[in-house]
């Protein structure tokens, strides 16, 4: 499958990228924006529910299999890899499924989720680990076998130009009602990127989060009149394919010496997200008593920042 010209151009020509949960969606934008670029692109996806419930059917191509036509039609190279990348199976033919097409990885967007909401008292074990599993884990695992490939390249002398963009959430920045598994996992995935960031530099690899608000499986039911496309056609500050434009950057060679950072993007407008820092600190070189300790605290809090707002807190 040998694009035309103008897919032998762009941002992003001769770079293989692998895009988890790319069926639909935030994965879909991105992928057929990175095919756009003129990557050859790895479109991963199980096709299931977005509770993560249900198996595609077996006689039924499933969405992975659509965005991969969409991008043949456009002149683009693109094949389909159906693994669970929350196994270590999955993961690793993640990797190996854009090694025997393109010969190469490049680019890896972490980007597959689901939601099973509940409020904390109601919250049962299987939802919570469900959910934590294919955020985190389904992070984690794929970031582990596309560092072992690109160290190997390293050590080789063939030091990659290699781009990790992983997908956390605003909930993961400030929290959000009814979503603690959710928030939790998307908190998590901020700290894997900062520890990424800084272990897999020496090998050429730069990792960067993404906090994106859009419309998507997971955001329309939730934030059905917030995420309405307009009906008058203007413009559509909720598509996704409005955040997928910073993430081809990311994962480009454009973004050289941009790792470990977190954005936030949304509609037009793109953020630098800063985290913790220290704020109002006291040191008396001494221990407290617990009435002490608390009096400290007051006396700190009357002159540091009110904390970030929880979605959907009243």
């Amino acid at each position: 499958m040998t694009g035309p010209t103008a897919h032998n151009a762009g941002l992003c020509a001769g770079r293989v990228v692998a895009v988890t949960g790319a069926g639909r969606g935030l994965g879909r934008a991105h992928a057929l924006a990175f095919a756009a670029e003129g990557a050859r692109v790895v479109v991963n996806d199980l096709g299931v529910g977005p509770d993560g419930g249900g198996t595609p059917k077996d006689e039924a191509p499933g969405p992975a299999h659509a965005v991969v036509e969409d991008i043949v039609a456009a002149g683009g190279e693109a094949v389909v890899h159906g693994g669970d990348i929350a196994t270590a199976e999955g993961a690793a033919s993640l990797v190996d499924t854009a090694l025997d097409a393109f010969g190469r990885l490049d680019t890896l967007v972490n980007n597959a989720g689901f939601l099973r909401d509940r409020m904390l008292v109601n919250l049962d074990e299987d939802d919570w680990d469900a959910v934590v599993r294919v955020h985190l884990r389904g992070h984690f695992l794929p970031l582990k076998h596309a560092a072992a490939h690109w160290r190997a390249e390293a050590k080789a002398g063939r030091t990659p130009v290699a781009r990790v963009i992983a997908t956390s959430s605003g909930a993961g920045l400030l929290g959000s009602v009814g979503q603690g598994n959710y928030a939790a996992a998307k908190a998590g995935i901020i700290a894997l990127t900062l520890v990424a960031a800084a272990e897999l530099g020496r090998y050429g690899v730069q990792v960067n989060a993404l906090a994106p608000a859009a419309r998507t499986r997971m955001t329309e039911q939730t934030f059905a009149e917030a995420m309405a496309a307009p009906e008058d056609g203007g413009f559509d500050a909720m598509a996704p394919a409005n955040v997928s434009p910073l993430v081809v950057w990311l994962g480009s060679a454009a973004s050289d010496g941009v790792t470990g950072r977190v954005f936030e993007a949304e509609a037009g407008r793109i953020t630098v997200m800063e985290g913790w820092r220290p704020g109002p600190t006291d040191d008396r070189g001494a221990r407290r008593s617990p009435a002490e300790a608390g009096e400290t605290v007051r006396r700190l809090l009357a002159h540091a920042e009110e904390p970030g707002r929880v979605y959907g807190a009243p």
